[in-house]
C-alpha cells in the first residue's frame, strides 16, 4: 500500500519562497511507469495540477505555473519536493501529493497540507 505525506509550511507571507515535501512509503518514486504530481485546490475552486517528476527524474510543469515552480526529488529519502517562489495570496490553497500510473490516472493521494499566504 502506497501511502504519501505532504509536509508544508502552513502559513506564509507574500513574496516568499514555498517548499512542500511528500515523503513516499510504500513503494519507490523511482519504479518505472510511475509520475509524482502535485496538485492544489485554492478556497471554491477546482483542483489544479501544478506539475509532475516522473520516475526518470524528468520533470513536467503547468504553463501557467511554469515560470514560479521546481519540483524536484531525493531518492535517498523517498521524497519528492514542490517549491513556488514569489507566492501571493492567490497561492493559498491545499497542497496535495499524487501517484499517477503511465496512463496519467492517479491512484494514490496525500491527505493534503494546508498553505495559507497572508501579509
Amino acid at each position: 500500500q502506497v501511502q504519501l505525506q505532504e509536509s508544508g509550511p502552513g502559513l506564509m507571507k507574500p513574496s516568499q519562497t514555498l517548499s512542500v515535501t511528500c515523503t513516499v512509503s510504500g513503494g519507490s518514486i523511482t519504479i518505472n511507469g510511475y509520475y509524482w504530481s502535485w496538485i492544489r485546490q485554492s478556497p471554491g475552486k477546482g483542483l489544479e495540477w501544478m506539475g509532475a517528476i516522473a520516475y526518470s527524474g524528468d520533470t513536467y510543469y503547468s504553463p501557467s505555473l511554469k515560470s514560479r515552480t521546481s519540483i524536484a526529488r531525493d531518492t535517498s529519502k523517498n521524497q519528492f519536493i514542490l517549491q513556488l517562489n514569489s507566492v501571493s495570496h492567490e497561492d493559498t490553497a491545499m497542497y496535495y501529493c499524487t501517484r499517477a500510473g503511465s496512463d496519467y490516472e492517479v491512484d494514490y493521494w496525500g491527505q493534503g497540507t494546508q498553505v495559507t499566504v497572508s501579509s
